[in-house]
């Protein structure tokens, strides 16, 4: 079964909800001096960052994760998780100087987030190596150290192994050259519509200029579904209606997931892009970004119910 190398955070995430919406407290003449309380009655503590929920969603439907990553001396009770997942550990190193990285995440009623982060172990990245692990055949490169990341690329490019860029929350680390280095060396690109605009306003590039150096651009765009750039074409993904919303936190990891086992099982990409909008609305319905959960025979069934043929 093909090896997928998923370069990113392992983070605990701290999720809470503000019963009501950010912009009814925010005064736009009054940024400049920001002072800000939010009451928020709801807080979970889960297993999080990008690497673990883009692992827990690709085993889930039958892929074959190897998380990578370095995390703090805290991290015993996400390595138990992981083991009774039968994911893979073997990527994983551990500094017990460091915190595990933390995400403190607060979601508004119209599904705003704010959220903050502390790096931790994760600033140590640099030293995880790609060329260290045996049998991988293709990787992603998610939200990581600034250095970590650049390097990660640099070894799946040199190494000659497909890898998918997801710069996502490190978007603010890097400068027009960098997203540029990072697009020449990477198969394929995945953005939030958001995160498409800042690498535009960086580069100058446009969608399809950025997708003339890839296999494939993808941009996630919420409600409405998403794009996939290939082959001189457009390729619209439509959203699948979730069961209900309940927390949007972790939806673009488990569509990343959804990609990774298209293109791991040579399928086209209007089929590998249905999968991940498919797994993104599982993932929605769930509070927590690894809580949601369905077999691999019911997410046949359902893809099948949803788009009327099989994969």
């Amino acid at each position: 079964m093909s090896r997928a190398l998923i370069c990113g955070s392992l983070a605990f995430d701290n999720i809470m909800v503000f019963e009501d919406e950010f912009a009814n407290h925010i005064l736009a003449d009054q940024i400049h001096k920001l002072n800000i309380s939010f009451m928020v009655p709801t807080l979970s503590r889960v297993f999080g960052g990008v690497a673990g929920n883009i692992a827990y969603n690709l085993k889930m439907i039958g892929g074959n994760p190897v998380p990578m990553g370095v995390v703090g001396g805290d991290f015993d009770i996400y390595a138990q998780r992981l083991r009774s997942l039968g994911i893979s550990l073997e990527a994983i190193k551990v500094k017990d100087e460091f915190f595990t990285p933390q995400a403190y995440i607060t979601t508004d009623m119209k599904n705003n987030q704010i959220t903050a982060f502390h790096p931790g172990a994760m600033n140590c990245s640099h030293e995880n190596h790609v060329k260290d692990y045996d049998d991988i055949d293709i990787g992603i490169v998610g939200p990581d150290g600034r250095d970590g990341m650049i390097q990660h690329a640099n070894e799946f490019c040199d190494s000659g192994i497909p890898f998918i860029f997801d710069p996502g929350q490190a978007m603010p680390l890097f400068d027009g050259d960098d997203l540029k280095q990072f697009i020449e060396q990477a198969t394929w690109m995945a953005v939030n519509d958001y995160e498409y605009e800042l690498v535009h306003d960086r580069t100058g590039m446009d969608a399809r200029a950025i997708a003339q150096h890839l296999d494939a651009l993808i941009v996630t765009r919420g409600e409405k579904g998403s794009e996939i750039y290939a082959d001189g074409t457009m390729y619209h993904i439509p959203v699948v209606d979730a069961e209900k919303v309940v927390d949007p936190t972790g939806c673009g990891d488990a569509y990343r997931a959804g990609l990774l086992y298209g293109l791991t099982q040579g399928l086209d990409y209007q089929t590998t892009g249905r999968i991940a909008s498919l797994l993104g609305s599982i993932k929605i319905a769930t509070a927590g970004t690894q809580n949601h959960y369905i077999s691999k025979q019911n997410f046949r069934a359902k893809f099948l119910a949803e788009f009327g043929y099989a994969f």
